[in-house]
């Protein structure tokens, strides 16, 4: 049985670390973008590392950053893997010498096979979905039949992602991995230790049904 790998992001709190790592996520997600009401500090992000076992990822997302912000970043944080979530080109995704993933929102008439081509060195696409003015964590869900089925491999889906939803997620789109933050919330930028576990289960669910 294939295992959908588990993202989940917008971490805070030492609580927020410890819930995810009890619930077997395999990677954990870091706001390095001041505006979200997720964003931590780079000293928090480096405090929170510290809490992480071994292999749990952990991934710091930036949002058009300037590369010298990210370069400082990198040199208190140890983030395992980059992600882009503003309107960066492959150079700048790739200039820090690091793993990278690249997230894209679904705007009406996009091309995913073309931007798998132009970002070939990311590790995968993360797909959100596409609101004016929101760089991410909108909440809501994109129409999955969006995605091309041979693409899906290469694929992180995020977007509106719950534990009520998102084992059908897993069951129609056979992604790699999910990638979830509002919704295991108890309110905006507050982490639910339950909602978390609950998310789990319905990606054990949805990985029988896959």
């Amino acid at each position: 049985m294939t295992r959908t790998r588990v993202k989940i992001c917008g971490l805070t709190t030492a609580s927020d670390i410890q819930a995810a790592v009890a619930a077997g996520a395999d990677a954990v997600g870091f706001v390095l973008y001041p505006p979200s009401p997720r964003a931590v500090t780079a000293e928090q992000a480096a405090a929170l590392c510290k809490l992480l076992p071994p292999f749990v990822t952990a991934v710091g997302l930036f949002v058009d950053e300037d590369p010298s912000v990210v370069e400082a970043v990198l040199e208190q944080v140890p983030l395992d893997l980059l992600q882009f979530h503003g309107d960066e080109d492959p150079r700048a995704c790739a200039a820090f010498g690091r793993r990278w993933i690249k997230a894209l929102r679904m705007r009406p008439g996009i091309d995913l096979r073309a931007q798998r081509e132009r970002y070939v060195g990311a590790d995968g696409l993360l797909l959100d979905t596409f609101q004016p003015g929101r760089a991410g964590g909108t909440g809501a869900r994109f129409d999955w039949e969006r995605i091309p089925s041979d693409l899906a491999p290469e694929i992180v889906l995020a977007g509106g992602l719950d534990a009520a939803n998102v084992a059908c997620a897993i069951e129609r789109v056979k992604p790699y991995g999910v990638d979830v933050s509002g919704g295991v919330e108890a309110t905006k930028g507050v982490k639910d230790a339950a909602l978390i576990f609950g998310f789990m289960q319905g990606v054990r669910d949805g990985d029988k049904r896959r």
